[in-house]
């Protein structure tokens, strides 16, 4: 047993090894699934491993979000404008969870407080600062591109919220352009944009709202 690995730590095992892990048990069998038992099956040891890493399941789901935002990089290394760092931040952030739906209900109601989310907080305060922004603008800029970002993707994943695609397929039959001539007309002139572009609408609509508060 080396000095700096406790006992009942497995050589090789490592904090994001265990949350690559649960991270496919969602992609599989959903977050209802998750426990400590079958992780410990996923990453082959036994369950009581894990809690050499992760106090308990609450501080596992704690690291999943965490996990979620660290793979959303935020910088403004080369003379990046805070707009084209952001912009990045927020399509990586949505790939993320497009890739791993199931994670999107865990990432939409539990906060990021692990000492590593707090890091990439104060990091991205840090370089909104310096591009100009005071700090509460700051931080409202990141907690809306945020809740932006999940809205989008809560919105997109709910049956019962159709976006204009499944009312191209049919989904809400019945629309007489006589009666809603407006919404007909919208319809066909959104019929040949990209799936993502009203994404890409609305953050830019955001940053040059938020583009208002820098300071002079």
């Amino acid at each position: 047993m080396t000095a700096n690995r406790t006992r009942g730590q497995k050589a090789g095992l490592t904090r994001e090894a265990i949350l690559e892990g649960a991270v496919r048990l969602v992609d599989r069998d959903g977050l209802a699934k998750l426990s400590m038992r079958r992780l410990g099956a996923e990453v082959d040891v036994e369950a009581m491993t894990l809690y050499h890493y992760f106090a308990g399941k609450d501080a596992l789901l704690d690291g999943l979000v965490e996990h979620v935002f660290a793979r959303a990089d935020f910088s403004l290394a080369g003379g990046r404008s805070w707009q084209d760092g952001l912009r990045d931040y927020a399509r990586s952030l949505r790939a993320t969870l497009l890739e791993h739906p199931g994670l999107v209900p865990l990432v939409v109601s539990r906060p990021a407080v692990t000492e590593q989310s707090l890091r990439i907080m104060e990091h991205g305060l840090a370089e909104l600062h310096a591009a100009g922004f005071g700090l509460r603008a700051a931080l409202d800029l990141v907690y809306s591109l945020n809740e932006f970002v999940l809205g989008h993707l809560v919105s997109a994943s709910n049956p019962a919220v159709p976006d204009t695609a499944s009312v191209q397929e049919g989904h809400l039959t019945g629309i007489d352009p006589g009666e809603y001539p407006l919404i007909s007309e919208a319809i066909r002139a959104d019929r040949d944009r990209e799936a993502d572009t009203r994404f890409d609408v609305a953050l830019e609509a955001i940053f040059r709202g938020f583009g208002d508060l820098r300071r002079t």
